[in-house]
């Protein structure tokens, strides 16, 4: 699946079927089961293996939350905010914030009649913070030396979220701990940098007007 031979030759550009796509994502299926496991898909094109992620994540929160409007629209937020893409070409970063939006949008006026635009707003603004144009292979943003920078969004109390960013390169770095040691789930010493920046816990809706 490809767009144009020159795209292919300059930039090594292919897509992954969508066969292909969930039979990859079978592999970590349990990761794709919880709403708040984090994917980043640092070739991310026009969002493939994002939305099918979605799909799964989704249909999770339909499945548990779709009684109570608030409780599915927070979930569902923490859903999409758990999705983190990076491309190399502006034009994919565009298509890939769009087609997870629409499918979004599709699936909660599914489920609803009476539609919250602050909260679709909220959705939308973490969308263009969480998918975004860099190169994965420098870890900087193109034509520059900023470094990509991701934000993370953690509920710290019942609707409310705080916002962190963090520099990619600093996430992937390994670094051992000088006076203390955290190790991973399988046994393996992590390293969490220090946020660049921390911003107000604020309600989850109201991400859009910050």
């Amino acid at each position: 699946m490809t767009k144009s031979k020159s795209r292919i030759a300059e930039f090594g550009e292919v897509f992954t079927s969508e066969r292909e796509v969930k039979a990859m994502l079978d592999l970590v299926e349990a990761e794709t089961c919880r709403i708040d496991s984090r994917f980043l898909e640092p070739a991310c094109g026009d969002g493939n293996f994002l939305i099918e992620v979605l799909f799964r994540k989704l249909a999770l929160v339909s499945s548990r939350y779709s009684k109570n409007q608030l409780d599915y629209e927070r979930n569902a937020f923490l859903a999409i905010s758990s999705l983190y893409g990076v491309d190399i070409l502006q034009d994919n970063v565009e298509q890939c914030r769009a087609r997870l939006f629409s499918f979004f949008n599709n699936e909660y006026h599914e489920r609803f009649t009476q539609v919250n635009d602050r909260f679709l707003g909220a959705v939308r603004f973490v969308i263009t913070r969480n998918i975004l144009h860099g190169d994965a292979l420098s870890l900087e943003l193109p034509g520059s030396n900023a470094p990509i920078i991701f934000s993370e969004w953690c509920f710290v109390s019942g609707s409310r979220i705080q916002r962190k960013d963090y520099a990619l390169n600093n996430l992937i770095a390994y670094q051992p701990f000088e006076d203390d040691n955290l190790f991973s789930d399988l046994g393996e010493q992590a390293f969490i940098p220090p946020p660049i920046q921390v911003y107000p816990v604020m309600h989850f809706m109201d991400l859009a007007d910050d």
